[in-house]
C-alpha cells in the first residue's frame, strides 16, 4: 500500500527574503534549491511568490524563472506617497491566502523573516492543527516567528547563490 504524500503549499515573500539575504550575505536566494527542498517527498498543492512591481527588465527576467519553477506571482504596485514614504508590502494578501490553502494542506512553508506572521504561524498550528515550516536568515528573522513555527530552517549554505 502507497503511503500517502504529505501536502504542502508554499508561500514566499520576496521582498524579505531578497533584502535579509542580501544584507547578510550579499548574495541571491536558490529558489531552485528550495523549491525542490520543500516538496522533497511531498505533494505540493500551490506555490505563491509575492513580489512589489517596479516593471523592470531585470524583476521580469526572474519571475519568469520563479513560475518556471512552478510559483503562481502575485504583484501589487509600488507606492510612493506624496510625503516620500514607501509603501509595498502583502502581509495581509499573504495571510488571507495562507488561511485558504491551510484546509487542503498538511504542511505550510513560509520563506519570510517578517515577525508579522506570528499569529498566523501560530493559528495553522493551533487551529488547524497542521505543521508551518519557516524559512528566514537566522539573524534577522524575528524571534517570535521563530518560536510560533513548527519548524524553522535558516536560510544558509546550499539554498543561497553565491556569485
Amino acid at each position: 500500500m502507497d503511503k500517502k504524500l504529505e501536502r504542502v503549499s508554499v508561500f514566499v515573500d520576496i521582498q524579505n527574503i531578497y533584502y535579509t539575504v542580501k544584507q547578510i550575505y550579499d548574495c541571491h536566494f536558490d529558489y531552485s534549491r528550495f523549491m525542490s527542498e520543500v516538496t522533497d517527498g511531498r505533494q505540493l498543492i500551490k506555490a505563491i511568490a509575492y513580489a512589489i512591481d517596479k516593471g523592470d527588465e531585470k524583476q521580469i527576467k526572474f519571475q519568469k524563472i520563479i513560475e518556471n519553477l512552478g510559483f503562481e506571482i502575485k504583484l501589487k504596485p509600488f507606492i510612493k506617497r506624496s510625503d516620500g514614504s514607501r509603501k509595498g508590502d502583502w502581509d495581509v494578501g499573504i495571510t488571507i491566502d495562507i488561511l485558504d490553502y491551510a484546509k487542503q494542506s498538511d504542511v505550510i512553508v513560509l520563506a519570510s523573516g517578517d515577525g508579522d506572521f506570528d499569529l498566523l504561524a501560530g493559528k495553522i498550528r493551533e487551529d488547524y492543527k497542521i505543521k508551518i515550516e519557516v524559512y528566514g536568515v537566522q539573524e534577522l528573522t524575528a524571534t517570535s516567528l521563530i518560536e510560533k513555527a513548527t519548524k524553522f530552517i535558516p536560510i544558509m549554505g546550499d539554498l543561497l547563490l553565491k556569485q
